[in-house]
């Protein structure tokens, strides 16, 4: 079992925060998808939520929809699930509970999808409506709590919690260190600077992040800049004076090309400027195009394999059926979360295919992979929170005329790490 780790969580629930402003109207855009089928031809349907128009913008949630959707493609240009079509409906809730709601009446109650795949909400506030469906959520991006609190549902990264309807254990949810460990092991870090905003979801995920590296033993150096007048080149020329090895942020793709732009032009060289999976992107190279050197410095840690690992046949197949749109480790990880979909299906009897039969297969004992594409995903329904936790991670590195490079086999890059709670 793979749970997402606590600060990548919480660190992206920070980052939708710092640009979400509120809403209430479901967009115009809301709902697409294909007419019904006769008897005789029934589709299996399959709903798909995304922000794509939330405050956010459009390209932060649409990587695990568009991987899903060209993987249900590919099958269907194959004969479909045991001769049945799947029929994708999609509905963008434009990152508002009150969107995600309708759109979740929408496609559970008026359109009977038979389950979720993929979804990927700024506000989840209908996950108490699909799991009092009994709708299976499936291989969903755990951007809130709801994967660890509601059962029926089943995020890409696993859970231990108990699910019954509070998040986590009490309230508390649970993760490692195993990023610190790394970099501490494997590339000899020492001491690392946090960066963050003077603004509150910013600020906690820095608290976490440097409790984490404190706990691994690194010297933590706090950096915080102005929320709407940040001086990012007094954060680089501290940097460039206390030696930092490692630098991690809580700020959105705008700041950290700031950041990396003064790193450069004051010269300062560090072993990793660690990102997280939303950042893992083709869009490196030109987001980041006036700071070479803090380009070639970028890292990034999850929990699936590198998308730019084009030697590994499920990748390879990946790219194929993407080829000639920008890439994304989400898009991969909504390929992961169709595929999961499709084996929990195969695993039912032809003339049976039930949502029970289904997750069935997703609350097996035997941890789910993706055929590699996933570290080990399972749910145990622990009574108790884990004290530590022998925990892999996917590591890759940015180089340019390369991509993303893996370092290290994932299912090797494995530390035996403590679990440190915090609240989502």
């Amino acid at each position: 079992m793979r749970p997402r780790r606590a600060a990548e969580r919480l660190l992206l629930t920070a980052l939708l925060l710092l640009g979400a402003g509120c809403g209430s109207r479901l967009p115009e855009r809301d709902f697409e998808g294909g007419p019904s089928r006769s008897a005789a031809t029934e589709p299996i349907r399959i709903g798909i939520i995304a922000s794509e128009t939330s405050p956010v913008g459009g390209a932060a949630f649409t990587g695990p929809r568009d991987g899903a959707r060209a993987y249900f493609a590919a099958l269907n240009a194959q004969g479909g699930l045991g001769g049945h079509k799947i029929e994708v409906l999609t509905c963008d809730d434009g990152g508002s509970g009150v969107g995600n709601t309708e759109c979740v009446h929408r496609l559970v109650d008026e359109k009977k999808v038979f389950a979720l795949v993929a979804t990927t909400a700024l506000d989840y506030a209908g996950a108490p409506l699909v799991s009092a469906a009994g709708v299976p959520d499936i291989g969903g991006q755990p951007i809130g709590a709801a994967y660890d609190t509601y059962p029926h549902l089943y995020g890409i990264y696993g859970s231990d919690a108990p699910r019954e309807g509070t998040p986590g254990w009490g309230g508390s949810l649970y993760g490692g260190t195993e990023v610190y460990r790394y970099f501490k092991n494997e590339q000899g870090a020492r001491t690392a600077a946090v960066v963050s905003y003077n603004q509150a979801a910013s600020a906690a995920y820095a608290r976490l992040v440097t409790a984490g590296l404190k706990a691994e033993g690194y010297q933590v150096v706090g950096e915080q800049v102005d929320f709407v007048l940040p001086n990012f080149r007094a954060v680089a020329a501290d940097l460039k004076s206390r030696g930092a090895d490692l630098v991690f942020d809580a700020l959105d793709t705008h700041g950290n090309v700031q950041l990396c732009e003064a790193m450069d032009a004051l010269g300062v060289k560090v072993t990793a400027k660690v990102t997280n999976v939303q950042n893992w992107n083709s869009a490196v190279g030109d987001d980041y195009r006036d700071a070479p050197r803090c380009r070639n410095a970028l890292w990034v840690t999850g929990s699936s394999r590198d998308y730019d690992d084009k030697d590994h046949p499920e990748v390879a197949a990946f790219r194929a059926a993407l080829k000639g749109k920008a890439l994304s480790q989400w898009q991969l990880e909504g390929w992961a979360a169709a595929m999961w979909f499709t084996d929990a299906a195969r695993s039912c009897p032809p003339t049976a295919l039930t949502r029970a039969c289904v997750e069935d297969f997703l609350g097996r004992p035997q941890p789910y992979t993706a055929r590699g594409l996933l570290l080990p995903v399972s749910y145990a329904h622990l009574a108790r929170p884990p004290e530590e936790r022998r925990t892999c991670l996917s590591v890759a590195r940015w180089q340019d005329g390369k991509g993303w490079v893996s370092q290290g086999e994932m299912t090797t890059n494995c530390f035996t790490v403590p679990q440190l709670a915090y609240r989502p």
